[in-house]
């Protein structure tokens, strides 16, 4: 058998010239794909801070900087912070017929603070119709008002006042939009907590139902036949928006970005900027999912045949404590 100086034999050099060529082939291969990744990423990246800078909106000059924070800004390298959510419901002949996806009633709110230290979220629900002092009004009405008459920042400056604590962002949503998130998604997955029907859908009590975008608003905005009549809309409320968000961080939905970007355009805003959204994910990941919710509570009463739900000041005070506390403030 021929060998060669090193003693290997032809046989043995060829296969090692096909072993070496297989090699290159997997590597020009593999460097194809990370190409093809790399600008994928690359359009996604792109798509992603269009859509932010596109749902972003500013309102600084209007907002009132809280008196426990000397700057209305915070350091999203680990300071605690704060969160305004909005659901905006525009299905209501009260807002009339603009083509303003963002006009209505802010009947959805919710507070969210986000502390790392202790890698926690608290979200607190406010009942629509509490009765409190409108900031930039001057008058006593009820808290999703503050939306109608000044958007984002009048509802800012209001629940600040209420709450005693200051808000560092919002989001607001508007809730016919929310369905077709949730349809871009692929739906969602909830486990009804009791037996209903709304609006032509059927919910079983601790029967796990997929619910696409219009199944998932009805089942949140039923309340007149839940025992705890708003509180319980409410929670289902929360059920809506939580498990959506965690659906729009999931893989599946960051395979299909485009869909689910295309309805935030429409259907979101917030004082966030792209940055301070890359911040939040990144440094925030274990708090955001450690989630202890409240319900902000009291009782309702007619005022000129008018219902309003009055928060007691024990319990606006209890709630303000537990907020100040994850958000580090001391009175």
């Amino acid at each position: 058998m021929e060998e060669n100086t090193n003693g290997m034999s032809r046989s043995e050099r060829r296969q090692n010239g096909r072993k070496r060529r297989r090699r290159r082939g997997c590597l020009r291969i593999l460097g194809i794909l990370l190409l093809i990744l790399l600008g994928v990423f690359l359009y996604a990246y792109y798509e992603l801070r269009q859509t932010t800078d596109t749902i972003h909106t500013d309102i600084e000059e209007d907002r009132i900087t809280h008196t426990s924070r000397e700057t209305d800004q915070v350091d999203l390298d680990g300071d605690a912070f704060s969160i305004l959510l909005l659901g905006i419901d525009t299905d209501d002949n009260r807002s009339g017929q603009s083509s303003d996806r963002m006009q209505g009633r802010s009947d959805t709110i919710m507070v969210m603070t986000v502390n790392p230290e202790e890698q926690k979220t608290t979200l607190v629900s406010i009942p629509r119709d509490t009765y409190t002092e409108i900031i930039g009004r001057g008058n006593m009405d009820k808290i999703n008002h503050a939306y109608a008459y000044g958007r984002a920042a009048m509802s800012i400056n209001t629940v600040q006042n209420l709450l005693d604590i200051p808000i560092d962002y919002f989001v607001s949503v508007n809730m016919e939009g929310l369905q077709q998130i949730i349809d871009a998604v692929g739906g969602i997955t909830l486990t009804p907590s009791m037996s209903f029907t709304q609006s032509g859908y059927s919910f079983v009590e601790g029967q796990p139902t997929q619910m696409d975008g219009a199944q998932a608003l009805a089942y949140s905005r039923m309340r007149y036949k839940d025992p705890q009549g708003d509180y319980g809309r409410q929670g289902r409320q929360r059920e809506v928006v939580l498990t959506t968000l965690n659906k729009v961080a999931s893989f599946n939905s960051i395979l299909n970005y485009q869909s689910v970007l295309n309805t935030m355009e429409d259907n979101v805003m917030t004082n966030l900027t792209f940055d301070e959204m890359v911040s939040m994910f990144l440094n925030y990941r274990s708090a955001l999912t450690n989630i202890e919710q409240l319900q902000l509570s009291g009782y309702g009463t007619t005022m000129n045949g008018i219902y309003y739900e009055i928060i007691p000041d024990e319990e606006l005070h209890a709630v303000s404590q537990q907020l100040k506390s994850e958000l580090g403030i001391e009175d």
